[in-house]
C-alpha cells in the first residue's frame, strides 16, 4: 500500500521539500531504492550515493541537506535520519500486515479459567494455562505457552514456540521472538559431600513495556526474589540472562551475551555480542561493554569498556593492544640492545686488562 509524503510526514514529522503528492510504497537503500521508493542518508560517508540514488524521495538530515546537491526527488530533512528511517518502516510495515482476525483458533487450548481479552489472537496449539491473562490486542502465535497466572500486556506478540512460564509477566507493546523461554529455573544447587541438591526457583519474571526479546534467548526466574527486566530493554538472540539479573531500562544487549546470576545493569547501556557478566556485580548506567568482554568486577563508572582479561576502560585497552601488536618488534630491539651492551663490556673488561 503506498502512502504520500505528505501523509508520511504528517505522521512522523520532519521539514518536507519538494513534491508532497508523490507517493511511495516502501524504503529501499541508497544504492537499490527505485522511484517508488524512499531512502535515507544517515552516514556522511554516503553522500555520493545519496546524489546519485533513483528514490523518489530522501530522508536526511540539515548538514547533509546544504552538502547533497544534484539529487532532484523531494526530501524529508530530520535531526536523525536514522530514527526516521526505522519509524518509517514501521509504518510501512503496518500498511502492508494483514492482521489476523481476533479470536482463539478451534487448535488452541485455553483453560476455561483464564482471562483472554476479546479483541486478542491466539494461534493453533497455543496452550493458555489457566489464571493467565491475555491483554487487548495481544497475539499468541502457533505453538506458544502462557503458563498458569502469568500475565501478557496490551500489543505483545509471541512469536510461534515462544514460552512464558507460570506467575511470570511481560508489559505492554512487547516482542517475544520464536524459541524464547521466559521463566526457566535458574541454575540454582547446593553442593553436599559432591552431591548437587536443587533450590527451588520460586521467583518470577518480570517484564516492562516496549520490550523486544530475540530467538532462543533464555530469562530465567529468580530463586527468592524476581529477575528484572525494565521497560524499553532489547535483547537479541541467544542470550542467556541468569536468575535474579536486573536489567535497566532501554538497555540493549547483543546476541550470545552470557549474563549471571544477581547481576545489575544500569539504563542505557549497550552490551556487544558475546560478552560475558559475572554474577553478583553492578554496572551503572550508561556503560557500554564491548564484544567480546569479560566483566568480572563492577564497573562504577559510565563509559566504553573493553578486554577479556582484566577488563579495563577502553582507551586504556587501546594502549595496551597497541604494544601487545608491538611486543615482537620491541623483543627484537631489547636484544640487540643486550648484544651491544654485552660487546661494549667485554671491550671494556678488556681495555682494562691491556692497560
Amino acid at each position: 500500500m503506498s502512502i504520500r509524503l505528505e501523509q508520511l510526514v504528517e505522521r512522523l514529522g520532519g521539514q518536507l521539500k519538494g513534491d508532497a503528492d508523490v507517493e511511495v510504497l516502501g524504503i529501499a537503500p541508497l544504492d537499490a531504492a527505485g522511484s517508488s521508493h524512499i531512502t535515507f542518508l544517515s552516514n556522511p560517508k554516503f553522500r555520493a550515493q545519496a546524489e546519485q540514488t533513483q528514490a523518489a524521495a530522501l530522508i536526511l538530515s540539515e548538514a547533509d541537506d546544504a552538502q547533497v546537491q544534484s539529487y532532484a526527488g523531494a526530501r524529508i530533512v530530520t535531526k536523525n535520519p536514522y530514527a526516521y528511517f526505522a519509524r518509517a518502516a514501521q509504518l510501512f510495515q503496518r500498511l502492508d500486515e494483514v492482521a489476523p482476525p481476533a479470536g482463539i483458533h478451534p487448535g488452541a487450548v485455553v483453560d476455561p479459567a483464564a482471562n483472554v481479552a476479546a479483541s486478542a489472537v491466539i494461534g493453533p496449539l497455543a496452550v493458555i494455562e489457566a489464571g493467565a491473562v491475555i491483554g487487548e490486542r495481544a497475539r499468541i502465535d502457533a505453538g506458544s505457552f502462557i503458563g498458569r497466572n502469568a500475565k501478557v500486556g496490551d500489543d505483545t506478540h509471541f512469536h510461534a514456540r515462544a514460552t512464558l512460564h507460570h506467575a511470570c509477566e511481560i508489559g505492554a507493546r512487547g516482542i517475544v521472538h520464536s524459541g524464547a523461554v521466559i521463566g526457566a529455573d535458574g541454575f540454582g544447587f547446593a553442593n553436599e559431600a559432591g552431591q548437587w541438591i536443587k533450590i527451588p526457583q520460586v521467583g518470577r519474571v518480570m517484564i516492562g513495556d516496549d520490550v523486544e526479546i530475540g530467538a532462543n534467548t533464555t530469562i530465567d526466574r529468580g530463586a527468592l526474589a524476581d529477575t528484572v527486566i525494565e521497560e524499553g530493554v532489547k535483547l537479541d538472540n541467544q542470550i542467556q540472562i541468569a536468575h535474579n539479573c536486573h536489567i535497566g531500562a532501554h538497555t540493549a544487549i547483543a546476541a550470545c551475551a552470557g549474563i549471571a546470576g544477581s547481576a545489575r545493569i544500569g539504563k542505557y547501556c549497550s552490551i556487544g555480542g558475546a560478552a560475558m557478566i559475572h554474577g553478583h556485580i553492578t554496572i551503572v548506567d550508561r556503560v557500554h561493554v564491548s564484544a567480546g568482554t569479560l566483566a568480572l568486577r563492577s564497573i562504577l563508572e559510565p563509559g566504553q569498556y573493553t578486554g577479556f582479561y582484566p577488563i579495563t576502560e577502553h582507551r586504556d585497552w587501546e594502549k595496551s593492544a597497541a604494544l601487545v601488536r608491538n611486543l615482537g618488534t620491541m623483543r627484537e630491539k631489547i636484544r640487540a640492545l643486550e648484544k651491544t651492551l654485552k660487546s661494549l663490556t667485554a671491550n671494556s673488561e678488556n681495555q682494562e686488562e691491556n692497560e
